[in-house]
């Protein structure tokens, strides 16, 4: 396995368990600003899966538009936790 990898891996990883934690939390509180951390981390997940099937599997084809998708979705999910579900 090279560094490259491992580290796709490890973002990956790292992604998913803060997704899993913030929405295990938000079924605890209902606090909805944990909720929409959730969506977004959810989303900074796949983009860190879009990355590395871009960047090591699907070489010919350009995901780019795809992850900065799921980027901007992840900002706007936690954008509107911000702004709107904040009171």
């Amino acid at each position: 396995m090279t560094a490259p990898v491992l580290i796709y891996l490890l973002c990956i990883a790292a992604s998913v368990i803060c997704a899993g934690l913030l929405g295990r939390a938000y079924l605890r509180a209902r606090t909805p600003l944990l909720l929409w951390t959730a969506v977004c981390f959810a989303f900074f997940a796949l983009n860190n899966v879009l990355l590395a099937a871009d960047l090591l599997v699907f070489t010919d084809i350009d995901l780019l538009g795809w992850r900065q998708a799921t980027t901007g979705l992840g900002l706007a999910a936690l954008l509107y936790g911000f702004i709107w579900q904040t009171r």
